[in-house]
């Protein structure tokens, strides 16, 4: 599987991505085809090399008649619906519209079907999005992964007026993803470039694992103090099949003075807002006095959920919080069929000749109590079943 790596260096914009998609590989004749599927008034798409820097960038302008108006969010979606795109291109660009159009309606206080996208709303930008749609699909990626996003500061002009940096629309968008301030006073990410990156990048982080293949750097159009432009890596996955890196977040916090009982009660919690781990360690703590860390592992758009349920349901009055990396094997569900009856098994694939079996404690645990048998044969029948059943 072909993976891509998008290396904010100096921001995103929707331009910048596709100049990145072309200069990494992207047929400009390919792209346009694409875009032909929208049935769009005549637009030309220029692209051109130029040099930001010393660093060599392609560079796209989406040419459109002046005249041409801006279209409401129920417009763009119409335009999106009626095109000769693909399905799972037409499922993606509305999702990521409805996401620009919710993010405009919280600023303004409106509900979402009567937002006017204003500088969103013309012909550009549902250019820039199905563009990147379609370039990602046509390069073959898979999964896309992405630097933390630089964000800049000032001002900027907008239908409303004056608008601080970075826009409010933006910043709705990267809520739960990872960000570093600039001291570039200018808008370094737009709202175009915050919902595609934020619908479609897996993790935020270093560059993942990968065996290189190709790079395209995309130009923005203005002159910054550092090399305006983003870095696109695409590669294979380095080790097929092995797994994926994640970026998680990591919450902890160290108790010494809450009734036990209650841990149950708050794993059980942090289990149904989406906590991928929770544990409890014991350790000593100030003054000798033992108690218990409490560790919980979970996506970043949940982080602040889990948080809150540790300080709403213990007695703590703080919880660290970190951003980890965990690499997780290519895994899947099968059932299988036991002289015991039915079990689901979990299967994680190091490689092709060489995976983990791990059938579901509850299925094993009521099999056992249905049929009076030791739990430990059940699990082994399940194992056994996986192996000789040729599920892989």
């Amino acid at each position: 599987m072909k993976i891509a790596y998008f290396d904010c260096i100096a921001g995103a914009s929707g331009d910048m991505i596709l100049g990145a998609l072309l200069d990494a590989g992207l047929s400009e004749a390919d792209l346009k085809e694409h875009l032909s599927n929208l049935h769009l008034p005549v637009f030309d798409l220029r692209s051109q090399r130029v040099v930001k820097q010393g660093i060599s960038a392609v560079r796209v302008d989406v040419l459109v008649a002046d005249e041409l108006p801006e279209r409401r969010l129920p417009e763009i979606k119409a335009v999106i619906q009626e095109s000769d795109l693909i399905d799972e291109i037409k499922t993606q660009a509305i999702h990521i519209f409805d996401r620009l159009g919710e993010a405009e309606a919280s600023i303004h206080g409106i509900p979402t079907d009567q937002v006017h996208l204003h500088e969103l709303g013309g012909l550009d930008t549902i250019v820039d999005v199905i563009g990147a749609l379609a370039g990602l699909r046509a390069l073959g990626i898979g999964r896309a992964y992405a630097s933390p996003l630089p964000l800049g500061r000032g001002f900027t002009s907008g239908a409303h007026g004056r608008i601080p940096l970075p826009a409010p629309a933006t910043l709705a968008l990267l809520k739960g993803v990872p960000v570093v301030g600039s001291d570039v006073e200018m808008e370094l990410v737009t709202p175009t470039a915050a919902a595609l990156l934020s619908s479609l990048v897996e993790s935020y982080g270093p560059t993942p694992a990968m065996t290189l293949g190709s790079v395209g750097y995309g130009a923005g159009s203005r002159d910054l103090p550092i090399p305006n432009v983003l870095r696109l890596l695409v590669g294979a996955q380095a080790v097929p099949g092995l797994g994926t890196y994640e970026t998680l977040v990591s919450l902890e916090t160290n108790i010494d003075d809450l009734n036990p009982q209650v841990y149950e009660h708050v794993m059980a919690r942090l289990f149904e807002a989406g906590a991928l781990d929770v544990t409890l360690s014991p350790l000593q703590m100030k003054k000798n006095r033992p108690g218990t860390q409490l560790w919980v592992l979970c996506r970043p758009e949940d982080a602040d959920a889990m948080a809150k349920i540790l300080l709403a349901e213990t007695s703590t009055l703080g919880v660290r919080r970190q951003r980890v990396e965990r690499l997780s094997l290519t895994r899947s569900m099968e059932t299988v069929q036991t002289p015991y009856g039915p079990v689901r098994v979990k299967i994680a694939r190091l490689d092709p000749e060489q995976e983990k079996i791990k059938p579901e404690y509850e299925d094993c645990r009521r099999l056992a109590q249905e049929k009076q048998v030791p739990l430990g044969e059940v699990i082994q029948a399940a194992e056994f079943a996986a192996r000789t059943q040729k599920l892989t």
